[in-house]
């Protein structure tokens, strides 16, 4: 995998950069295993609720196993694809039994690979097991919450837990935001790291870009007038004038801790995210 820079030969082209990895195939997606995608542009009833959000380039959604529940039937790895709907590349994989699914494809694995899902698999990339059975030190990504719920928590490119500790009947598994929480030992874990760590330095080069994935311009507070953000009014370049950060509607936008800590899962919670 490597992140290719472009010549600057026009103004769009100066300064942007692709991910380039000769192992993800370039053919369509399995047609059994996509369906139309719509979008709602961040728009709840025709409302904004989310900013920032609309149009973008039309999508095939990629339906993918996040829950791997083929438990103990070994699975052959067709190919690694891209899929605009997320940042990480998936893996699709063909069962013995004759189905084929979408995973999360973790670093490291190639097409002809073997992967398979059981509590007692080897610890080696793609295999998925109980949290029980992994290792103390070893990296995991697609961990279940609650058992048999599917992989809920680290699912993002380049993404890893570890697993630090294991102690009644439960898991301390350490998040890439450094919080540590006890999982269940009887939920289940892929091992490795999610692929294509690298998304995150590759540079878009245009807003045109930013448009085509669905992304709208973001206009500064502090350009607005009074009436619009907190942020907003003065003569020229002004301050915010405020001790914190604000969002458009007065709430504290940073540094402010915003978990309730009545959560029934606090309980569950080692070490705070920092």
């Amino acid at each position: 995998m490597a992140i290719i820079e472009y010549k600057p030969t026009t103004a769009g082209r100066r300064g942007a950069s692709v991910i380039k990895n000769e192992f993800v195939s370039a053919k369509r997606p399995n047609k059994s295993l996509t369906v139309g995608h719509s979008k709602k542009s961040g728009r709840s009833k025709g409302k904004i609720s989310t900013r920032h959000k609309g149009g973008g380039a039309k999508r095939l959604y990629r339906i993918i196993d996040f829950g791997q529940d083929k438990v103990n039937i070994p699975a052959k790895v067709a190919s690694i694809e891209y899929d605009p709907n997320r940042s990480a590349y998936i893996a699709l994989l063909n069962y013995k039994d004759g189905e084929k699914r979408y995973i999360l494809a973790p670093e490291g694995l190639r097409a002809k690979d073997e992967v398979i899902a059981s509590a007692n698999a080897p610890i080696k990339i793609g295999n998925r097991l109980i949290l029980k059975n992994i290792p103390v030190g070893a990296n995991i990504h697609n961990i279940e919450m609650i058992p048999a719920k599917g992989g809920q928590i680290v699912r993002t490119a380049g993404a890893l837990a570890i697993v630090r500790a294991k102690e009644g009947g439960y898991v301390h598994v350490g998040f890439p935001s450094g919080e540590i929480r006890m999982i269940s030992e009887l939920c289940w874990a892929t091992v490795g790291q999610i692929s294509k760590a690298e998304f995150r330095m590759r540079s878009l080069g245009k807003a045109g870009k930013s448009r085509w994935l669905g992304k709208r311009p973001a206009v500064r507070g502090s350009a607005m007038n009074p009436v619009d953000h907190p942020h907003g009014g003065g003569e020229g370049r002004q301050p915010i004038g405020l001790k914190h950060p604000k969002t458009p509607w007065g709430k504290i936008a940073m540094g402010k801790k915003t978990r309730n800590k009545k959560k029934l899962s606090e309980k569950f919670i080692i070490k705070h995210r920092r």
